[in-house]
């Protein structure tokens, strides 16, 4: 207990740890906000100054470098095909994630837990250990080159997560909800849509938001499953920047600004419900 001797003392110890937590908060952003830093002005540079001069402001703006890539149109297709890409592995993972939660959270039948145990042993294994069996399964069904290849790999693959995330959402929910809706006369289904999804703004919101940005980003995938130029994303679209003997860095640091802007502003647009998705969501001890 603090007595009024011990209060002056214990004061600044408070103030002490709070300024140590700031100088961590700001060397975390100092690694993540020095290299956007320099991709956003390294687009704004020539190929010879880029090279001497990399993190500073830049002696001549070179703005036709974003305008040359605006004005593209393959710019655009790019953007178009990450975009169906990425919309459609989000909507598909959070329709199955939710619907697949709900059931772990809310019912209990033989094999609940080892089915969802079978989906969490997915957390562990990135994309890229089953490639493989991956391009031979989808070559079998004969999505090969095409946008469904991708998504339902992409999606699959962050069925995982999505799953964790949305049933420790669900299971702080009051049960009381479902014991109500039951005495009305409501179906299991009937309470997921018309009471539980109204009440999931906020990880609705974190599951989309992580699994879009995943997707949008996703390089593997379109590499090993698309061979039309046509149907690439921007990942793959980068090598359009690349020749035998050379690379137009300025021009791709340019690119990849102008291909990260929409997940950041999709970020900013949903920051608040990802905090609270987050914190509802959380694995507890």
């Amino acid at each position: 207990m603090i007595t009024m001797n011990d209060a002056p003392e214990a004061a600044p110890k408070w103030r002490r740890g709070l300024w140590w937590r700031y100088l961590i908060l700001l060397a975390v952003a100092g690694v993540v906000l020095v290299p956007l830093w320099a991709t956003v002005l390294g687009g704004f540079k020539d190929l010879g100054e880029l090279r001497v001069n990399a993190f500073g402001l830049p002696r001549s703006w070179q703005y036709e470098n974003y305008a040359e890539i605006l004005m593209g149109s393959r710019y655009w297709q790019l953007i178009g095909n990450s975009m169906l890409i990425a919309s459609a592995t989000t909507a598909l993972t959070l329709v199955l994630a939710s619907m697949a939660a709900f059931v772990f959270s809310h019912l209990r039948f033989a094999g609940d837990r080892f089915l969802l145990n079978y989906f969490l042993v997915g957390l562990l294994f990135p994309a890229a250990t089953a490639i493989l069996p991956l391009f031979i399964k989808v070559r079998d069904l004969g999505l090969l080159d095409t946008y469904t290849g991708v998504v339902l790999p992409a999606a699959a693959f962050s069925l995982g997560a999505a799953i964790l995330l949305f049933r420790n959402f669900f299971l702080q929910l009051p049960k009381e909800l479902l014991d109500a809706a039951r005495i009305d006369g409501a179906t299991y289904l009937q309470f997921f849509v018309k009471v539980v999804l109204p009440l999931s703004s906020p990880i609705l919101a974190t599951v989309g938001v992580i699994t879009f940005v995943h997707a949008w980003n996703s390089y593997i995938l379109p590499l090993i499953l698309l061979n039309s130029d046509a149907r690439y994303p921007w990942p793959l679209g980068i090598m359009v920047y690349q020749g035998e003997y050379s690379t137009d860095w300025h021009l791709v640091l340019a690119f990849i600004t102008l291909t990260i802007l929409p997940t950041v502003l999709l970020f900013f647009v949903a920051q608040r419900y990802i905090v609270a998705g987050l914190a509802a969501g959380s694995v507890k001890g």
